[in-house]
């Protein structure tokens, strides 16, 4: 080989390794390649070597490594400047801004060495003919690092008043040091401002948005802008989490779940990193990631948590509390060889200022699911009243007030005040009535497990001379019997209560409300046998047990109606008759009946003052609504439920109401408020410990949900939070199918094109065992398309040939066709025979649309679109396949039979009308420059004119229009500079 392949060679690695991932293995292999350059005995090649090698220290945690080659370029430029061409000149000068603001961060490196280079750095770039905007930039990253904060405004001002040109840094690296001192400065709004256009996207670089995403995580917080904060987190930590060199931005994700009641989450951070806690390359960003695992740390201490084990330095195994005190320590201990450089306490006092920050959110849902090593619940337990501390044993009296008052008001925390009772009296001897109600609420916090404390509660209501209250304990105590399966057992025994109350009641020996209560406990008995029937036999196959339980149902409502409005608790029940027999027409297939009674039910609950109850009914009626189709309805219930049910539901209950509503908005199209929706039924599901259930579903939808909105990487994040958790058996295959499909189409648009063709696969491979294969052919075909954008062709072409004989097999030739094509321009990029095979599948899919028969006038039109695009694409890869070495026969021969193609496309398309006519200009003008290419000028510029005519009439609002005729224009041109 010659010494120009050899550096050829030599550049094509360099750059292969500048792609890799960034750490020790990238380093090391410039190492060898800088071995190499020197070897080749060019000048050039080694000064492009080690220009590679200090990109890729610089870019790692081994950044302290750069300023070796950077000092022996700058001698050789010194030395022989002619050796460097225009791109290493321009680079040599470029890093001298890493090398100057990098010193900063490394504390061995004295002030007045960094003055020195600040001072040569500014010297050679007036030399060189430079602004002095990079120089101006980067004494203000000295500056303001080291705490001359006087000197870095004046800096700033400098900076932003200066030029820009070649040598100043990119827009978004600007703007996001810009935004950063706006922002330490407390003007966070300024700040965000300065940041929108690179949160945008207008703004890009190799490290932004990353490193903006993860500075405005604080600000947005403190903003309460708690939306953007949480899309950012989860935007941010994606585009931060490959890239070694991001310490300290990965050190402000940690920061912000410390900071939102996600300590979960931020040991998953710190477990993901290990070699943060001791990589030393950088000692600046090692000082901020210890300052952020000391306030992790420490709030874990403070929330009783600091015996728990959590992920720190190799070598050994770290409690929270331990690291806390290790963290801080070595954050410190850092801070003060910077501030002992700097002759000043202002990195020490930063580095207190941050890892002493109290929480700004006490939680913060983000949507994803972190490994309960924290239990989000634990909270630091308030501090005891005054009144609390002064008494120091409770006012029995006071309490039992207090019980009654909410027994009487049926108040969900009823039970809890008679337990207070209970407690507070201790051994001594209540009232007879007292201790009936005590048990009575005590059986009532017992479910199934308090049929004996009813039963010994109507005792004590006997002795207590009140019979009534006595047989409503009793009917209590068979319903309880009902919840444990015991139906039967259950009717049977509110057969007595029942027909004493009754008795008692006709003879004025009680009221309504006990009689009431009685009736209710025998209504829902029978409404659980309806239940239980309809498990075993279907909804309505039992219509002696449906006739049994409306009778009782209109019975109960006959007594408490006309009395519900002197005593809630008689409202109470004439409302649950209502909501049975709204259940009852459920049960008996009248939907609508159905919606109308539990309507009047929930309504009923609301206006004696009883929401709480209305709750387990609206939520009945959105489904009820849902099916009726009738969104309106089911949202407004839905709401209600919750805003009833707030302060008194389980998590449990809160997941599915929110997740009930967002699946309500979702299918609305909504999917902004269905994705917050999703978002806190993944976050209440956790707290109930339903996490891989109801949790993961939670997840799955939101997913789904910001896909719609096109928040890629949002998404990403939470289906892959979601995928494992969810399970065939309790989610449904289908499930796990789309959440891998939508990760593919996530993927695709972030650019991580194998991963996406990795998701479609599995996907595919659930879905083969589907009877219905179109799914499994649409999965092969993505994923086909996902591997050939990876320059993955071998596996591309199996997975197009997979899904063409699968499009074959369900009789689609569209999809037929498309696969086809697909693999025609995946040969022809192969060398040899790529183009003889992609002609042979490219007639394939000609063949396969002519073959094609339909009667129907739609379908037919669409096979003629479908074969006139197969003959574009045959005639544009016959053209793009000419080697760049063919002789002049050989390009004539491969374009003129490109052209006959195309010309047959432009046929296709004009038979097709106006539907087809953007496709037929753009064939005509592929036609007209192969005609100009062939040296048939007029034929081309009558192509030309043919695509103006057809756009005479065009207004300038059309893209593609416009497009069209500055392309037939340029046609034009051509052939006349030609002719």
């Amino acid at each position: 080989m010659t010494q120009s392949t050899d550096f050829d060679a030599l550049r094509r690695a360099m750059q292969e390794n500048y792609e890799q991932p960034e750490g020790p293995a990238r380093n090391a292999r410039a190492e060898v390649l800088l071995a190499e350059a020197e070897k080749l005995n060019i000048p050039l090649a080694v000064i492009e070597a080690l220009g590679h090698q200090l990109k890729v220290y610089n870019y790692s945690s081994e950044k302290d490594r750069m300023f070796v080659p950077f000092a022996r370029l700058l001698r050789m430029w010194d030395e022989r400047p002619e050796d460097f061409d225009e791109y290493e000149t321009h680079s040599l000068h470029w890093v001298f801004k890493w090398v100057s603001s990098g010193m900063v961060g490394q504390p061995h490196v004295p002030l007045a060495s960094i003055e020195k280079w600040l001072g040569e750095m500014e010297h050679r770039y007036r030399l060189a003919g430079h602004s002095e905007r990079a120089v101006r930039s980067t004494e203000f990253t000295v500056a303001r690092s080291i705490g001359d904060l006087a000197r870095a405004e004046r800096a700033y001002t400098a900076w932003l008043a200066a030029d820009r040109d070649s040598m100043a840094d990119c827009h978004a690296c600007e703007l996001h040091d810009q935004g950063w001192w706006r922002a330490e400065q407390g003007a966070e709004a300024e700040a965000l401002e300065l940041w929108r256009p690179v949160l945008e996207g207008e703004y890009t670089c190799a490290h932004e948005p990353h490193a903006v995403l993860a500075s405005s995580l604080v600000p947005l917080l403190r903003l309460g802008r708690l939306d953007e904060a949480r899309a950012h987190h989860l935007r941010g930590f994606r585009l931060v989490r490959p890239m070694e060199s991001m310490r300290g931005a990965y050190a402000d994700h940690v920061e912000f779940c410390a900071l939102t009641g996600n300590e979960a989450r931020a040991l998953e951070l710190l477990a993901e990193r290990p070699a943060y806690f001791t990589d030393a390359g950088e000692p600046r960003s090692r000082m901020d990631f210890l300052a952020v695992v000391a306030l992790l740390t420490d709030r874990l201490t403070s929330l009783g948590l600091g015996a728990q084990t959590v992920p720190g330095p190799a070598g050994r195994t770290w409690t929270a509390a331990e690291l806390a005190a290790h963290a801080r320590v070595e954050a410190l201990s850092l801070a003060g060889r910077f501030d002992e450089r700097n002759g000043t306490a202002y990195v020490s006092g930063r580095v207190r200022e941050r890892m002493d920050q109290p929480p700004l959110v006490e939680r913060l849902p983000l949507g994803i699911r972190a490994t309960p090593a924290v239990a989000a619940s634990v909270r630091p337990a308030p501090a005891p009243s005054a009144d609390a501390t002064a008494d120091a044993e409770p006012d029995l009296a006071a309490l039992l007030a207090e019980a009654r008052r909410l027994s009487a008001a049926l108040h969900p925390d009823s039970v809890a005040a008679w337990a207070a009772v209970a407690e507070a009296a201790g051994d001594e001897e209540l009232a007879p009535r007292d201790l009936a109600e005590l048990t009575d609420h005590e059986a009532m916090g017992l479910g199934p497990e308090g049929v004996e404390l009813f039963a010994r509660a109507a005792e004590l209501y006997e002795a207590a001379g009140d019979p009534g209250e006595a047989l409503a304990a009793r009917a209590r105590g068979a319903y309880v019997l009902a919840l444990s399966g015991r139906t039967r057992e259950a009717l049977a025994a509110v057969s007595e209560p029942y027909e004493r109350v009754l008795a008692l009641f006709a003879e004025g020996g009680t009221g309504v409300r006990q009689a009431a209560s009685v009736l209710v406990g025998r209504a829902r008995i029978l409404l659980q046998r309806v239940h239980e029937a309809a498990e075993v036999n279907g909804a309505g196959d039992d219509s002696k047990v449906l006739a049994a339980a409306e009778t009782a149902a209109r019975e109960l409502l006959a007594l408490a109606g006309p009395e519900a409005g002197n005593d809630v608790l008689v409202a109470s029940r004439a409302a649950e008759a209502q909501a049975t027999l709204g259940e009852l027409a459920a049960h008996a297939g009248d939907a609508e009946r159905a919606a109308e009674l539990l309507t009047r039910a929930s309504e009923a609950f609301v206006a004696a003052g009883l929401p709480w109850f209305a709750v387990e009914y609206e939520a009945r009626l959105t489904g009820i609504a849902r099916h009726l189709g009738d969104a309106e309805a089911a949202e407004r219930a839905a709401r209600a439920a919750l805003e009833h049910g707030a302060d008194f539901l389980e998590p449990a209950g809160h997941a599915q109401l929110h997740l009930q509503l967002a699946e309500i908005l979702g299918a609305t199209g909504r999917f902004g408020p269905a994705a917050d929706h999703a978002l806190e039924a993944s976050h209440w599901a956790d707290e109930g410990g339903e996490g891989p259930t109801l949790g993961a579903w939670a997840r799955h939808q939101l997913g789904g949900f910001l896909l719609r909105q096109g928040r890629w990487a949002e998404a990403a994040e939470v289906l892959e939070s979601a995928l494992p958790e969810l399970s065939a058996q309790t989610h449904g295959d289908g499930a796990i199918v789309q959440t891998h499909w939508w990760l593919g189409d996530c993927l695709t648009e972030l650019g991580e094109h194998r991963e996406a063709a990795e998701h479609w696969l599995q996907a595919a491979e659930i879905a083969r065992h589907w009877p219905e294969q179109r799914d499994h052919a649409m999965l092969a075909h993505l994923a086909a398309e996902a591997l050939g954008h990876a320059e993955l062709l071998p596996q591309a072409e199996q997975a197009y040939a997979r899904a063409g004989d699968l499009w074959r097999s369900l009789g689609n030739v569209h999809g037929l066709i498309r696969s086809l094509r697909a693999r025609a321009w995946l040969a022809v990029r192969e060398e040899g025979s790529g183009l003889d095979t992609a002609r042979e599948l490219m007639d394939e899919a000609v063949r396969a649309c002519e073959d094609e028969v339909s009667e129907d006038d739609e379908t037919r039109e669409q096979l003629v679109a479908e074969l006139a695009q197969t003959h574009r694409q045959f005639g544009d890869l016959v053209a793009r396949s000419a080697p760049d070495d063919a002789d002049d026969e050989a390009i004539q021969a491969l374009f003129e039979e490109a052209l006959a193609h195309v010309t047959l496309a432009v046929a296709g398309f004009l038979s097709l009308g106006e539907d087809a006519l953007h496709s037929r200009t753009g064939a005509q003008l592929a036609a007209g420059w192969l005609e100009a290419d062939l040296e048939h000028p007029d034929r081309a510029a009558a192509r030309a004119r043919e695509v103006l005519v057809a756009y005479a009439e065009g207004d300038g609002s059309d893209e593609t229009v416009v497009a069209r005729r500055g392309e037939a224009e340029r046609l034009l041109r051509a052939t006349e500079s030609n002719a």
